[in-house]
């Protein structure tokens, strides 16, 4: 797995967050795997979606983050690929939980439901969450399958 690395991708809905986002994580000293899209010219959330949960699934990256217009149709994306637990989050609340409660390992946001300032705080909350493992919930994350 790489440490530390952790890919993003948007549709175009999101490409603005992502780049945003996209700077937090370069702050933090994490390598970032951008994955894309590169503009706002209409794309298809699939893509993206698929692609990010492919690099987390693989080991090529550690976490990852996908941003669409509502974080839905990105986050079922995702979720179609085996060993992704990807949670679609609005605020820093389900964010913390998604990792404690589930070991998610891909953060989804919407960004046209969400504000970039609440975004950045789901951002950190996912990143600096951690998840304790214990009976009841790994009983719970290995029935998600």
């Amino acid at each position: 797995m790489s440490e530390g690395t952790i890919a993003i991708a948007a549709d175009h809905a999101g490409y603005a967050l992502k780049e945003d986002l996209k700077a937090d994580l370069l702050e933090r000293g994490l390598t970032v795997l951008d994955l894309g899209t590169d503009s706002d010219t209409s794309v298809d959330y699939p893509d993206f979606g698929k692609a990010v949960g492919e690099a987390v699934a693989s080991g090529e990256a550690e976490q990852g983050v996908i941003i669409c217009g509502t974080g839905i149709g990105i986050s079922i994306a995702a979720n179609r690929i085996a060993g992704v637990r990807a949670a679609l989050c609005h605020d820093a609340t389900t964010a913390r939980l998604a990792r404690e409660h589930n070991d998610a390992n891909v953060l989804a946001l919407g960004a046209r439901v969400l504000g970039h300032e609440v975004a950045h705080d789901c951002l950190r909350a996912f990143l600096d969450a951690e998840y304790p493992g214990g009976e009841r919930h790994d009983r719970r994350v290995g029935k998600l399958g």
